[in-house]
């Protein structure tokens, strides 16, 4: 399932946004500020974008079944990327060309005051669903360093949401700033100016989650952090001679797939099997005692090499409780 986090974010960030962009395209109506609207279209990409990502979330929800037998879990990823581009096209492409726009063809402001108050419960508003988020990913997070995390392990969800409040955030305030310029200075071009800006930060955003959620859908290798656990695991089993060749995916953040090669010591392995193998090596008389006790040698080996195996995947899930996916084998 996913994290209850994450659509907690999402869904208090759907909420908060239905609000934000009600009062903005009325306060754009009121005032025709180029900057007003161009945050009225960016709280409409973010709930756009938020909607996606409860989608994907859902969908990804659903269990494993024949159709997919690692379950439905990087779907999200796909929807994620969706929006990200949405985000591009339609916030960021819009805002900037109407910020063009009203540059090229300056008009005056009319009811500033109404802007001003409107992007004031906003602000309000927006901040809370930040908190929200930022709550959720801390929670998520486990003491880990918050920045690191939300770029690298995040749930992609949780992370559009954070950065897109964020970037809400510092929307409000850059249309705040050109609306008051606009206003001391008389000057409407500050109020297109704004419009850019906040065309122009929408953009990074998206380009920003449409990277991150590629590499996802590709299949990046775990944190280099996980890497070099896994490796010193593997390694401590007293059995193991060397780790030929690791491999890594992860399938989402709460799923990784781990492949490994591992060279297993045979002196290693014989020192345990040393006590069974006098006991049988005693009763060998002929050569039929000899083919007899070569077979369970065998068996004992395999069983004794599956052992360890298990022992070592089994220590691995305890620390690593993301790797559900565990293909060890002997090389």
């Amino acid at each position: 399932m996913a994290g209850s986090g994450s659509k907690t974010a999402v869904a208090a960030a759907i909420g908060g946004n239905f609000m934000v962009m009600i009062a903005k395209f009325g306060a754009f109506a009121f005032t025709g500020s180029g900057a007003m609207l161009s945050e009225g279209i960016h709280t409409f990409a973010d709930l756009l974008n938020q909607i996606l990502l409860m989608v994907g979330i859902v969908r990804s929800d659903r269990l494993p079944d024949d159709a997919a037998e690692y379950g439905y879990r990087s779907e999200r990823y796909v929807w994620a990327l969706i929006s990200a581009v949405g985000i591009f096209f339609l916030g960021c492409g819009v805002t900037v060309y109407h910020g063009i726009s009203s540059l090229m063809h300056p008009h005056e402001l009319d009811h500033i005051w109404w802007a001003v108050g409107v992007l004031l419960f906003s602000l309000a508003l927006e901040a809370w669903v930040l908190y929200v988020a930022v709550k959720a990913v801390r929670a998520e997070a486990k003491g880990k360093p918050f920045i690191k995390y939300l770029r690298h392990e995040a749930d992609p969800a949780t992370a559009a949401v954070v950065l897109e409040d964020f970037a809400a955030c510092l929307g409000i305030l850059v249309a705040l700033a050109a609306i008051v310029l606009a206003l001391v200075t008389e000057n409407p071009i500050w109020d297109a100016i704004g419009s850019i800006l906040i065309g122009a930060l929408l953009g990074f955003i998206a380009i920003w989650l449409i990277v991150r959620n590629s590499k996802l859908l590709i299949g990046i290798s775990v944190p280099p952090s996980i890497r070099e656990q896994l490796l010193h695991i593997i390694q401590q089993n007293p059995a193991v001679e060397e780790v030929v060749d690791l491999k890594t995916r992860i399938l989402d953040t709460e799923t990784f797939r781990i492949k490994a090669d591992v060279r297993f010591d045979g002196e290693a392995l014989a020192h345990k099997l040393e006590p069974s193998l006098k006991d049988a090596w005693e009763k060998v008389k002929d050569f039929q005692d000899f083919r007899k006790f070569a077979q369970e040698y065998a068996d004992d080996v395999v069983e004794l090499l599956a052992d360890e195996i298990d022992a070592i995947e089994k220590r691995i899930q305890e620390n690593i409780p993301q790797a559900k996916h565990l293909d060890l084998e002997a090389d």
